[in-house]
């Protein structure tokens, strides 16, 4: 039975996926319980993926399509889909099937918790990445589990996107990245310099096996860095974090 306010939002990026994206929906729509909201942000309305979600939403009232105008590429796409999101914990999932959406409930129930941040981490004891090249890997692999080691960041897999989130948290800290897939490691950096509480659960991911994939390792390395060494920073009240964001953002 639905509620006035979701439990939760479930936010999902997508670009020109077409009837690809139909199978992963279908998951993640029979596999979560928790009573949600299903929003898929694409960036223009001629995107291929909006008929065949509007379709499928015929038949699940609870999903939706929704066009997002800050501006093109996945961080913009999953900024909307937060900042328009009813539930007070939204969870970040790809359109592309490699994420496990049996775990969306279990990740909810870790914010309901306490957490600010919910991780799905393939590098943690239990999890696994199947596919997927690897030099991306490697550089994943790589800085989730210095981050851990080094920072205490609450997850050895800063970099993945399958996460869930305090909504509030979130609207707190703001999103700076305007790119990439970078927002994981964004909002994980800055929960370690405030100190607040990050949890993680093992995840097993497999590479798509339908449609191509958008990440472009080499364009958004540098964004990725950039967040990777603000984890390392001393503690910061959110006042000075928003304050030390709008100097960083300043030309």
């Amino acid at each position: 039975m639905r509620t006035a306010v979701p439990r939760a939002s479930i936010v999902i990026p997508a670009y020109n996926e077409g009837e690809h994206i139909v199978p992963g929906l279908e998951r993640i729509l029979s596999s979560v319980s928790s009573d949600a909201e299903f929003s898929v942000i694409v960036d223009s309305a001629d995107d291929s993926t909006v008929v065949p979600v509007q379709g499928l939403a015929t038949r699940h009232p609870r999903l939706s399509v929704l066009v997002n105008d800050y501006g093109r590429g996945p961080a913009n796409a999953i900024r909307y889909g937060i900042d328009h999101a009813a539930a007070p914990t939204v969870v970040v999932t790809m359109a592309d099937g490699c994420d496990d959406p049996r775990q969306i409930d279990e990740l909810v129930l870790l914010v309901e918790r306490g957490v600010v941040i919910a991780a799905a981490s393939r590098y943690m004891a239990g999890g696994q990445q199947v596919g997927g090249t690897w030099f991306k890997t490697f550089l994943s692999r790589l800085a989730g589990r210095s981050l851990h080691r080094l920072t205490n960041a609450g997850t050895r897999d800063a970099t993945n996107s399958f996460k869930a989130y305090d909504a509030a948290f979130v609207r707190a800290v703001g999103i700076d990245s305007r790119a990439g897939f970078e927002i994981g490691l964004e909002l994980t950096a800055k929960a370690r310099r405030l100190r607040l509480p990050v949890a993680e659960i093992p995840t097993i991911w497999l590479d798509r096996t339908l449609g191509t994939s958008n990440f472009r390792v080499a364009k958004w390395i540098p964004k990725y860095f950039r967040w990777y060494r603000f984890a390392f920073g001393p503690r910061l009240t959110i006042e000075q974090l928003i304050a030390k964001m709008k100097r960083d953002n300043t030309p």
